[in-house]
């Protein structure tokens, strides 16, 4: 997993009258002192010989297990978690260094669970901490073991007053509820040992310098690109996880990737934009020079020829995803939606957070056609000779992963799941990779195998879409060769894309690279359309499959859109996945209103300065 420093806050909630708060109030004050009195004594002690961060980590278990004052809910789960990363980042534009970064920290992440396994204080989205917050700065880096003790006592001590404001807070909420099959609130797990060490991060910094310049420069011979972005980032570091019920892991986790994006006009104003990421899980082994400078031309090419397009028009009719078009399109209509959480309890009683998932409730229904099977395998660590971006050996829960099957001849099996029971699921799969909200973590898909028992070409899906237009009287059909997920789209548009959505529903990502392929076989480049109506049911309406394989690796995360920087935290993600002719989709052009045009024309970028 990728991330970024980011203020960590822990959530919980007022209490639900002023005696409660009053009474939490001072029993917390007494918990402060009786934890400093503790920890003084503990920090005379000699330091230990062994790992100084699991032995600070296990020490504090050890004193938070016995943290019990009248009248208050006693810790039955304790976890710490700390998110470590050493960054290299250069980013250019038009063959000019815009910004260089070194830097290494460390995230704490813990949790504190008061009550038991069937209810604690943990889904209930309430309202703000009002525990005692401490300010600590930045995790310390260095692993003196007197210092990481008090770190860890003193963000226990916050995350443990939250817990109890927020455990009152949910009982009063759930008084209002009628509930006849309550779930529990927190799986039980194996205690897991797995422990591998980190590595530093190697990276010849001044010939990736020169890289990302150099590529940055090949945008001078497109002067109708408005704008141009190079940027590199590399991270080694991973996660160390201890917890009350005697799980050990330490796990690491490294990735660079270099993204390449640029924007272009057309004359009406319309702004075409489009993006391209390289990966990999070693920064030795990312994609070479020559492969890369095809991929930044490709991408100038494609937005030039985008902004000389003309409009899309209303369409509904068979629609072809050829290539990693059909892998971007699974990813987020069914990938995506595998993924199932609870929705928290609110203040007041309400079921608050956001939308569920579209197959939430579908268990043994027909998802896809009887002939595709879908498997999640973090497990499987190459494909074809390539490396798989999605392998993980252990989640963010300490639970390991094992293969899962999740579609079975078109029917839907399983869903991808962490420690937070779900309706008729207990316990985790292994798939806990993002933090997530209310005390839970956010479940995730690593490499996802698509496959079909019946398949055709490539050219006969094309020919079958041409044959069903001709069939229904229609002047063109409709092929995507490209989507824009994840979104390399401003936040601006992103809100209006999500406010224009009709019923509640989840819309998918625009489609960047449209083709109108008409009964004589030519194509027509269009631009500026957007799907309606495009949700999970709709997959079922795949008439055909290829017999093609596009493997496509990204950054997942939970923004929208899976919207590129748009979250401090990302999981490498792999989908395998054929071609596929979907019947009955719907596209209308954008009606957002367009920017105007610069009043000045560029400058000329190809003259030498003096």
């Amino acid at each position: 997993m990728s991330r970024q420093p980011c203020g960590a806050g822990i959530r919980a909630c007022r209490v639900g009258s002023r005696a409660d708060a009053w009474r939490i109030v001072r029993a917390l004050s007494l918990a402060t002192a009786a934890l400093a009195v503790a920890i003084t004594v503990s920090a005379q002690s000699p330091a230990p010989s062994k790992d100084p961060m699991f032995q600070a980590m296990h020490d504090e278990l050890e004193r938070s297990g016995k943290m019990t004052l009248n009248n208050l809910e006693a810790p039955y789960f304790v976890e710490y978690l700390i998110d470590e990363s050493e960054n290299f980042s250069v980013s250019a534009s038009l063959g000019g260094l815009v910004s260089r970064r070194r830097d290494r920290f460390r995230q704490p992440d813990i949790h504190v669970r008061v009550g038991d396994y069937k209810f604690d204080n943990t889904n209930f989205g309430g309202g703000m901490s009002l525990g005692t917050r401490y300010d600590l700065e930045r995790f310390p880096l260095e692993n003196a073991y007197p210092l990481l003790r008090r770190y860890l006592w003193l963000e226990t001590d916050s995350a443990y007053k939250s817990a109890v404001e927020a455990i009152s807070r949910k009982r009063a909420a759930v008084r209002n509820l009628q509930q006849s099959d309550q779930l529990n609130d927190f799986a039980h797990a194996e205690p897991v040992h797995h422990v591998r060490e980190f590595v530093r991060l190697a990276i010849d910094e001044d010939a990736w310098i020169r890289r990302v310049r150099t590529l940055s420069g090949l945008f001078l011979q497109y002067p109708e690109v408005k704008n141009s972005s190079v940027e590199l980032e590399s991270s080694t570091g991973g996660y160390t996880l201890a917890n009350s019920e005697g799980t050990e892991v330490r796990e690491p986790e490294n990735v660079t990737y270099l993204r390449v994006r640029a924007i272009a006009q057309a004359p009406d104003g319309m702004t075409m934009r489009d993006a391209v990421t390289f990966h990999s899980l070693d920064v030795t082994r990312m994609p070479s020079d020559a492969e890369m400078t095809r991929g930044v031309t490709a991408l100038a090419e494609n937005v030039v020829a985008l902004s000389h397009a003309p409009k899309g028009e209303d369409y509904s009719g068979p629609v072809l995803f050829e290539g990693t078009a059909g892998a971007q399109i699974l990813a987020e209509v069914l990938g995506k939606n595998l993924a199932l959480t609870r929705r928290p309890v609110a203040a007041g009683g309400r079921a608050g957070g956001a939308a569920p998932s579209e197959l939430e409730g579908r268990m043994g229904a027909r998802v896809l056609p009887e002939s595709f099977d879908v498997v999640d395998d973090p497990t499987q660590k190459e494909w074809r000779g390539r490396p798989l971006f999605g392998s993980y050996e252990v989640d963010r829960e300490g639970v390991l992963p094992k293969p899962l099957r999740l579609v079975e001849k078109g029917v839907l099996k399983s869903y991808l799941l962490t420690r937070q029971p779900v309706r008729s699921f207990e316990g985790s799969n292994g798939r806990a990779r993002l933090p997530g909200n209310n005390g839970a973590s956010t479940p995730a898909f690593s490499n996802l195998f698509f496959s079909a028992s019946e398949t055709v070409t490539v050219a006969e899906l094309r020919k079958k879409l041409i044959d069903l237009i001709q069939t229904r009287g229609k002047q063109y059909g409709i092929i995507v060769r490209k989507m824009d997920f994840p979104s390399s789209a401003s936040v601006d548009e992103v809100r209006r894309l999500l406010s224009g959505s009709q019923g509640g529903e989840r819309p998918v990502s625009t489609p960047l690279l449209v083709y109108k392929v008409f009964v004589d076989g030519h194509e027509e480049l269009v631009r500026g359309l957007r799907f309606r109506g495009f949700n999970a049911r709709s997959l079922k309406d795949i008439l055909a499959a290829g017999n093609d394989s596009a493997a496509f690796e990204y950054l997942d995360s939970p923004a929208p859109f899976a919207l590129m920087g748009a979250s401090g935290y990302t999981a490498e993600a792999c989908v395998i996945a054929p071609s596929i002719l979907v019947d009955d989709l719907e596209l209308h052009p954008v009606e957002d209103e367009q920017p105007k045009l610069p009043v000045v024309s560029a400058p000329e970028m190809t003259r030498q300065q003096p």
